[in-house]
């Protein structure tokens, strides 16, 4: 099995755990995993990591994602989503789309956001979601997350209102915690329904393949992206073989054109990718920090 991206609709009802193993059950790859979990109850792409490109999931958690997403006002839950039973807040048939809108628009840019208490964040070295299932349904300590964009596609009335949304977020959001705070800004809490995540980076959701059609190696293999596709935003560097060879010893290189400072991805000849490194603006020179196998 060689590295590469495998752009998943993740289904409804399977973790993204069960998607890894069964992926890594078809081809029997040493190494797989995701870039980014979505919960059972949400669908959509889920970019999964074989081989070496495992070695790339930081970077492509930085990477923009878009949902759409049903978020129930009118109540709250336990989990901040449909996984448990809506506790009444407050009646929201006061509530039209405009204000709806204007409160959404209110997380736009960088904010503070307290994980859900079911969700996978660390306190006191615990995971979050085993203490809440002990009963400590205390929220992890709040954290900068970026929302870029948010927008109200269409909006049900009544009691239990709906609104079907749009959100671009960075890393470390969490939609539930969304829904929750947009139901508690609006005074009649708020929880989160369904969800599809659109868009992960450069990777679409039509573009996406299902479970059903990854039946076999070959099937995978014939879907699988280059590792770099989770990289758009990395300058890209040319290496020759014996270039390749210092890389991979650790050692710097000179290539020209001389690269921009930054992050680099440097590619043999062939075009496989070899390493992440920067460049040393003294030395004038590419410093690998990362070497793919």
């Amino acid at each position: 099995m060689r590295a590469g991206v495998l752009n998943v609709c993740k289904p409804p009802g399977e973790t993204s755990f069960d998607v890894v193993r069964k992926l890594r059950r078809v081809t029997r790859a040493r190494r797989v995993g995701h870039a980014g979990t979505l919960d059972p109850l949400a669908t959509g792409v889920l970019p999964l990591l074989f081989e070496s490109a495992t070695r790339l999931s930081e970077y492509a958690l930085r990477l923009p994602k878009t949902y759409e997403a049903d978020i129930h006002l009118g109540a709250r839950t336990a989990t901040d989503d449909a996984e448990t039973p809506p506790e009444p807040v407050a009646p929201a048939g006061h509530l039209t789309g405009e204000q709806v809108a204007a409160a959404l628009a209110r997380f736009v840019g960088r904010i503070e956001q307290a994980p859900p208490a079911f969700s996978a964040v660390k306190v006191d070295g615990e995971r979050a979601y085993q203490r809440a299932r002990h009963g400590d349904l205390t929220r992890p300590a709040p954290r900068l997350v970026e929302i870029h964009g948010a927008e109200l596609l269409g909006f049900q009335a009544g009691e239990r209102a709906v609104a079907r949304v749009r959100v671009v977020s960075g890393k470390g959001a969490y939609l539930r915690s969304l829904a929750r705070d947009l139901g508690e800004v609006l005074g009649v809490g708020g929880y989160l329904g369904q969800l599809t995540r659109t868009a992960y980076g450069p990777l679409r959701v039509e573009d996406a393949s299902r479970l059903e059609d990854l039946q076999d190696v070959t099937a995978v293999e014939s879907r699988l992206l280059p590792p770099q596709v989770i990289l758009p935003d990395m300058v890209e560097v040319r290496l020759t073989a014996e270039q390749v060879a210092a890389v991979k010893q650790g050692r710097a290189v000179r290539v020209l054109p001389e690269p921009p400072p930054g992050l680099l991805r440097a590619h043999a000849e062939s075009g496989r990718l070899v390493a992440l490194g920067h460049t040393d603006p003294l030395r004038r020179t590419f410093v690998p920090d990362k070497v793919l196998g």
